[in-house]
């Protein structure tokens, strides 16, 4: 009797955060749907009067809105990309290939993870200066194209594979490259899954960074243009949340398709030395 009262009210709880969480959620795909003005009456209303896209449609025709979200699906597909290859050989090196001062140097880089981002931002900024990258994509692209969280995460992942695969490969006259590509991109799929949706999210959300280096209104991102359209309309609510359901729209579908990998690589991923 205890247990299964124990077991409810831990339900109860679960359900309580849920719909805290949701409702935010709902209340704003439901306000890009009401009219103009709808969103601040008093007392408030949860659903709209009748369904309306003329936010949605102000968002791509009055305000260009289009732009901006091709250049957050450019800027996060293409650094997702560099940055999983990239991340997963490094991972994979510090896991299985014997050099000197791996060990150090991995902890060094967890060392690192200790430092605030925000530390390097005027350094990083300075650096990409002095190269002429400022108001380009690439000054967006090169920060993120390698991560101390990705290694670790691909490392601990990869210790995982049995070295008599990788050795047996090597016997077959396999070179690294091959090993690499022909089986530790399959086993650490999972990982690698879950470590471009963490990617895909955190470049599709940035703010801070595009703010600083993109200077040319054309090449922001959405969440940059977002910003600068509630300076410009704050006063219109169901504008401002049919842009913030434009947002958070491709990452949800992102997540939901690829949730069975972003679990299995979550679930898998501390491996014990």
């Amino acid at each position: 009797m205890k247990r299964a009262l124990q077991t409810t009210l831990l339900y109860g709880l679960l359900c309580v955060g849920v719909v805290l969480t949701l409702l935010p959620l709902l209340w704003m795909v439901s306000a890009s749907l009401m009219p103009s003005g709808e969103a601040n009456a008093i007392p408030p209303r949860l659903l709209p009067s009748h369904v309306t896209f003329e936010h949605y449609r102000d968002l791509f025709t009055r305000l260009n809105l289009g732009r901006y979200t091709l250049n957050s699906v450019y800027l996060a597909t293409t650094i997702t990309s560099i940055a999983v290859l990239l991340n997963a050989m490094a991972g994979y090196a510090f896991a299985k290939l014997p050099f000197r001062g791996r060990d150090r140097t991995f902890q060094l880089l967890l060392a690192a993870l200790v430092i605030p981002g925000q530390v390097s931002t005027l350094p990083l900024f300075l650096m990409l200066k002095g190269f002429g990258l400022v108001n380009t994509y690439w000054g967006v692209v090169i920060p993120g194209m390698a991560s101390i969280f990705g290694i670790f995460l691909v490392r601990q992942y990869a210790q995982s594979i049995p070295d008599s695969i990788l050795d047996a490969a090597r016997i077959d006259g396999a070179g690294e490259l091959r090993i690499f590509r022909s089986f530790v991109l399959v086993l650490c799929l999972p990982v690698l899954v879950t470590l471009g949706i963490f990617t895909f999210l955190g470049v599709w959300n940035d703010f801070l960074w595009p703010l600083i280096v993109l200077t040319d209104r054309d090449l922001y991102t959405l969440p940059v243009a977002l910003a600068n359209l509630v300076g410009e309309h704050v006063q219109d609510t169901e504008l401002m949340m049919a842009g913030a359901v434009l947002t958070v729209l491709p990452v949800l579908v992102l997540f939901v398709a690829l949730q069975r990998y972003y679990l299995a690589g979550i679930m898998a991923g501390s491996v014990k030395e």
